[in-house]
Formats: C-alpha cells, structure tokens, sequence
C-alpha cells in the first residue's frame, strides 16, 4: 500500500512538473461568444430586443498536454511562437501590441457607426505610437516601445499611414530625424534608413505603428474591454453602437455574432481563428454570423466559416461581409420580410 501511495505522488509531481514546461508553441481554442451591450454603453442609447456579440479564442504557451491535445481536436490549433510574436518580440510587447490594437478597433468603429448614424465625431491627434521594434534595424538603437513620434525631419503627421507613406519614399542611406516624447519628455534622433532583414527590397527604420489619437462624440460613449485584444471585433462594435443611435432596431430579435476588423471608411478585413468563433458561437445559440468574405477569394474567412459550420453541422446563418453597410443592408433586409 505505502508502494502504491508513493508512486502515485510520484506520478502526480511528475504530471504537475510537466503541465509547467512551456513548449515552443502557442495553442488556441474556441473562446466564447460575448454580448456586446453590457461592454458598449451610448449615452441615453436606444435598446434592442435581440444581441450583438463578439467572439474570441483563447490563446496560450502550450505544455505538453495542452499540446496532445491539440493534436487531437481539430478545432484546437497549434502555431510556433515565430507564427504568433514579431520578430524579437516578447510576450508583453505582444499584449500591449494586441491591446492597442484593440484601441484602434474601437475608434474606428465609432468613427463608422457615428457617420453613418449622422451623429458628430471630432478627433485629438496625440502622435504615433511605436508598437513594437525589429532587432537588427536602425530604430533599435535609441527607440522604445511606448515612444510617441510627432514629428519627423520638422513635419508634423497626424496618422501611422503618414508617417509609413513619406518614410517609404526615402532610399536606402538617407537619413530622417525623429521628434518624439517618452514619459513627457521631448528627445529627438537621426535615424538611417535600411532593409529589412527579412526583407532587403524593402526599408524603413524597423518599427511598427499605430495613430495614437483620441475620439470625442456627441452623444458620449463608453467602452469597456478590459484585457480583450486585438482587431477583430470591430465590425460587431460598429454594430452594436450604431444600434444604440438609431431608433430602429436593427437585431430584428435575433441574437447576431460575428467577427472582422474594421477601418474607418467601413472596410470589413481578414482575422485569424475564424473557425474556432464560429464554434464559440454555435455553442452559445447565436442565429446569425457576419464572415469577412475578402472580395470573394476562395480561402476567405467567410469560407473558412462556412466549412467549420458545416463540420458541427451548425444552424447558424453565415453572412459574407465586405464592407460595414453589406451588414447593415442584410440587416435591414430581415426587417423587410
């Protein structure tokens, strides 16, 4: 009996022993599906009888557990660490990355559903945020994550997408001078231009962006994600906030999930683990799903969706999206029948 007690402590240290060692891989998982309301409050915003939701997936280092078992759920997937974080990369560098992101997603949201609601918006532009930095390009040297860029070579840019476009007309060689803040403190730096390492035909000083910018509106709005991250629930925002400056109720009763991320001109665009969404909200009774359908390329998102709820033989109904008013349009459709 004592044998039999000591190898079973034996075998549970060795199993929790296990479960710690991080393996080189990340593994994701059906997340779930979130209603939006309790998350998006417009000041004296209109109700809805049915439901906006987002969709997530859980995301994690795998062990060698989580990752045999992966192995075996086809809706759980495995990614090397190369596939997930940047290039020197590290984890909190891909956290604060993907909450940015986050932030992007929801302005541009409001940004769609307060135009098209006819509702006034109006933008403080506070500089460029650096997001993260390539080892081995000129930024490296004097950049940190968190530094705000407001000027380059004297000239003020409002946006990232500025910044990128005059800094992909230089040359190899030329040199620009960075006027940035780092905790309030102004500091400026030459900076040569050069290759990527990756990719030598193509140069710049090795940072990734994103417009640090403030939205204000009329009527107000608040938004609470907490740790939620990434893009990829922009198009359900712009959903659920639009609903709430209309009278009209656009849910039509119906409980409506979905997934893509979203510019401000109400462009819908690729995300990753669509098909594990689409489980997410097939286990939560959703009626319908929004699927980026990319223009109609064969691999889109909304045929990765199709294929996955055909696989949990799902009654959901999988809506391609292109574009914010192709929701709205199938939206309004259902009103009309």
């Amino acid at each position: 009996m004592n044998k039999f007690y000591i190898r079973s402590f034996i075998l549970i240290v060795v199993i929790a022993l296990l479960s710690f060692i991080q393996l080189p891989y990340y593994v994701t998982k059906p997340g779930m599906a979130q209603e939006l309301r309790p998350i998006i409050q417009v000041e004296d915003g209109f109700n809805e009888e049915g439901s906006f939701m987002l969709t997530t997936v859980r995301m994690g280092k795998a062990n060698i557990f989580t990752y045999l078992w992966a192995k075996m759920d086809e809706f759980h997937m495995i990614y090397p660490v190369k596939d997930i974080r940047r290039s020197g990369e590290s984890d909190e560098e891909y956290t604060n990355r993907q909450l940015y992101l986050m932030e992007d997603s929801k302005e541009s949201a409001i940004t769609v559903a307060y135009s098209e609601a006819e509702k006034p918006i109006n933008y403080i532009y506070r500089g460029i945020y650096v997001m993260s930095i390539i080892r081995g390009m000129p930024a490296e040297e004097v950049l940190k994550i968190g530094d705000r860029i407001y000027k380059v070579d004297g000239l003020e840019f409002q946006t990232s997408d500025e910044f990128i476009e005059y800094v992909s007309e230089k040359s190899e060689g030329e040199e620009i001078e960075l006027t940035f803040k780092r905790n309030e403190q102004e500091m400026t730096t030459p900076l040569l231009i050069s290759p990527f390492p990756d990719n030598p035909e193509k140069v710049g000083v090795g940072i990734a962006l994103t417009t640090d910018r403030e939205v204000e509106t009329t009527p107000s709005i608040m938004i609470d994600t907490e740790k939620i991250g990434g893009p990829s629930a922009g198009l359900m925002f712009s959903l659920e906030i639009y609903n709430q400056l209309v009278e009209k109720d656009i849910t039509n009763g119906l409980d409506i999930a979905g997934t893509g991320s979203i510019k401000d001109n109400g462009e819908v665009g690729r995300i990753g683990g669509i098909s594990q969404k689409i489980v997410a909200a097939d286990k939560s009774g959703v009626d319908v799903f929004f699927a980026p359908n990319e223009q109609g390329i064969p691999n889109s998102n909304y045929n990765e969706a199709l294929a996955a709820a055909k696989k949990i033989k799902s009654e959901m109904k999988i809506v391609p999206v292109d574009t914010f008013d192709d929701a709205l349009e199938y939206l309004e459709s259902l009103n009309d029948n």
